[in-house]
C-alpha cells in the first residue's frame, strides 16, 4: 500500500492536550476556563478523543485563545520549524546587563497620564459614594430616634 498519498488523520483530541501542554495549562484550569466549566476529567476524555463535537471544540479554542481551525490544523512539525526558522529573528537578552532577572516594563507619559486620571476618578467616585454612606447613616439614625419616639408616645 502506498502511503505517500494517504491523507494524515487530524487527531483533534491530541492537538487540543499538546497546545494546552505548550501553552502551559493543567486540564482542570482549561475546564475552569470554559463555559461549561469541564471537570478535569472531561478534558481528559475530549483529549482521548480523535475528533470533538463542534460547540464543545468551540469552547476549549475559546479557553486557549485560539480558533477551532488552529486545533484542527495544529501540527508540532510546524511549529518546530518555525521556531528553528525564526529563532534568528529573536533577540538574546541573556547577556544584556539591563535586562538579567528583573524585567521592569517601560511605562510611557501618555500611559501613566492615564492612569492618574483614572485613579483620580476612582478617588472622586469613592469620595462620593462615602458621602452618600454618611448620609444614609445619619438618615436611618434620624428615623430611629423618631420610631423611639413614636413608639414612647412623647
Amino acid at each position: 500500500m502506498n502511503t505517500a498519498f494517504q491523507e494524515e488523520k487530524i487527531n483533534e483530541g491530541y492537538n487540543l492536550k499538546r497546545i494546552r501542554e505548550i501553552i502551559g495549562l493543567k486540564q482542570e484550569t482549561l475546564g475552569s476556563r470554559c463555559p461549561s466549566k469541564f471537570s478535569q476529567q472531561r478534558i481528559s476524555e475530549f483529549e482521548n478523543m480523535v475528533q470533538i463535537d463542534e460547540p464543545i471544540l468551540e469552547e476549549l479554542a475559546l479557553a486557549l485563545g485560539v480558533t477551532p481551525e488552529f486545533i484542527r490544523n495544529f501540527k508540532e512539525e510546524k511549529v518546530i520549524y518555525n521556531i528553528q526558522s525564526n529563532r534568528n529573528t529573536f533577540k538574546d537578552h541573556s547577556k544584556d546587563q539591563s535586562s538579567q532577572q528583573h524585567y521592569q516594563p517601560t511605562i510611557t507619559n501618555d500611559a501613566a497620564d492615564k492612569i492618574a486620571s483614572l485613579l483620580e476618578k476612582f478617588i472622586q467616585e469613592d469620595r462620593a459614594k462615602t458621602e452618600s454612606i454618611a448620609s444614609l447613616s445619619k438618615a436611618v439614625l434620624d428615623l430611629a430616634e423618631e420610631v423611639k419616639k413614636l413608639k414612647s408616645g412623647k
